[in-house]
């Protein structure tokens, strides 16, 4: 989401309850017990900025065990830290005490932590000014100690105090910081920058877990091409994703792919994502990255069986950054898959049915739509094939078979390899619409077997 400098202001000046009845009740319970409390971070910035609100934390002088006494029914999720969590009524908050923390030699976990009374040095541990706005849960009114309203205006994202220091505390804001300007079409501030450029090799110290977590959110929830133009420029990609990285300056043949090289052509469909499932948006990322690996220069540039090398990286990579087996192997599959579709029209109907009713055709169809589009070309060959799709009835798709191998055991065969052979020839003829009954499919079926047993075995 982009702002302009008078929408900015419109919407800064805006005022009123954060709502979350729960925020304001817990809110309301602490006061009473003399405790001074805050909403804090994300929350705050996404309600001014009119983005939906997914999570509402407060920020509270109380001691972790003047929350437990005050919170009986609160889990206790972070006790090093004085972090509880209360649900009620389908509502959660988190509430957390005032800390400061030091000793970051990991560049991810403090080895101190010191609870305090004193706001400014809770603010003081936190990442990016704007998500450092503190806000009334009751009135609304917003506290700013950081200069967070302001970068809000100038959509910035700006490191608390000396940048450098931060992310040296924590690696891992260097991939919150793209995140953050790619989602909400803000600017990272040059020193806050130029810190992560010098700091770009410690995110190598984050667990591949939480690498996965940002660069999933990153392709998922807005401005994809530009989060990955800032992994880039920031000398993050390189440590992150060194198989994309290395699509830079990966030329293409002009005749197919005018607009460039294999990275520009991947920001491409990057740019054409609008908040995708994580199997298309990592498939948009990965479906070139065998291209470095398999380019020759014969009578043109070519990449013979880039789709084949490219699953089999895809595969790799993914498995490094922890994805479940399931997404692995939904993109691993489109990689493989993605070039069948220049063949697309000239298929068979048997082959054109066995291709469209993959349980994945679906996205493997729109990985396509986006494989076109970001190649300059016309869409003519994904909606020939939609048109071809849609021509064929559902139940066309995948027909109830005529024989099995049960029928293929009471014509006295014994079972073996045959049977496979013979059933898939049975249903290639059925797709194709020359068997439609069982009694012509059992002949076909009958003499096909007798064929097939009679010829030689091949060695």
């Amino acid at each position: 989401m982009k702002l302009s400098y008078d929408n900015c202001m419109e919407v800064l000046s805006h005022q009123g309850q954060a709502g979350g009845s729960l925020a304001r009740e817990a809110a309301l319970t602490l006061r009473r017990a003399g405790h001074q409390v805050f909403l804090v971070g994300g929350c705050v910035r996404d309600r001014l900025l009119r983005l939906p609100i997914h999570d509402r934390d407060l920020a509270t002088s109380a001691t972790p065990p003047d929350l437990l006494q005050l919170f009986p029914d609160a889990v206790l999720v972070g006790a090093h830290f004085g972090v509880i969590l209360l649900r009620r009524d389908g509502e959660e908050v988190q509430i957390a005490t005032y800390r400061s923390e030091g000793g970051y030699r990991d560049g991810r976990h403090p080895e101190e932590v010191q609870f305090e009374k004193d706001v400014r040095e809770d603010l003081r541990r936190r990442d990016f000014t704007i998500n450092a706005l503190l806000e009334d849960p009751v009135t609304g009114e917003i506290t700013d100690l950081v200069g967070g309203r302001q970068d809000l205006h100038r959509r910035l994202i700006r490191a608390i105090g000396d940048p450098g220091a931060r992310f040296a505390e924590d690696y891992l804001r260097l991939l919150r910081a793209v995140r953050f300007a790619a989602r909400l079409g803000f600017h990272i501030e040059p020193h806050t920058m130029d810190a992560m450029r010098r700091h770009a090799a410690g995110v190598r110290e984050i667990s591949p877990e939480r690498v996965r977590d940002e660069i999933s959110r990153i392709l998922t929830e807005g401005g994809a091409r530009r989060g990955f133009e800032l992994l880039d420029d920031s000398g993050l990609l390189p440590h992150v994703l060194p198989e994309v990285a290395r699509m830079k300056g990966v030329e293409q043949p002009p005749d197919f792919h005018p607009e460039g090289d294999v990275w520009l052509h991947t920001l491409g469909l990057l740019e054409r994502l609008d908040h995708p499932p994580l199997e298309i948006a990592l498939a948009a990322l990965l479906h070139d990255v065998g291209k470095p690996l398999t380019q020759t220069r014969e009578d043109r540039i070519r990449f013979n069986g880039h789709d084949r090398v490219g699953a089999e990286a895809a595969r790799e990579i993914l498995a490094r950054l922890r994805y479940p087996a399931e997404v692995i192997e939904a993109v691993s599959w489109m990689t493989a898959q993605h070039m069948r579709f220049k063949d697309a029209i000239q298929m068979t109907n048997s082959t054109f049915k066995r291709f469209a009713r993959q349980p994945r055709f679906g996205q493997l169809l729109e990985l396509h739509r986006l494989d076109l589009l970001a190649g300059q070309r016309p869409q003519t060959n994904y909606d020939a094939v939609r048109q071809r799709l849609d021509a064929i009835p559902p139940e066309a798709l995948r027909p109830q078979p005529l024989v099995t191998g049960r029928d293929l055991i009471g014509m006295g065969f014994r079972p073996g390899p045959l049977f496979a052979l013979v059933l898939h020839a049975v249903e290639t003829e059925q797709l194709e619409g020359r068997l439609q009954s069982r009694e012509s499919a059992l002949e076909f079926a009958r003499t096909e077997m007798a064929r097939r047993a009679s010829e030689p075995a091949s060695t």
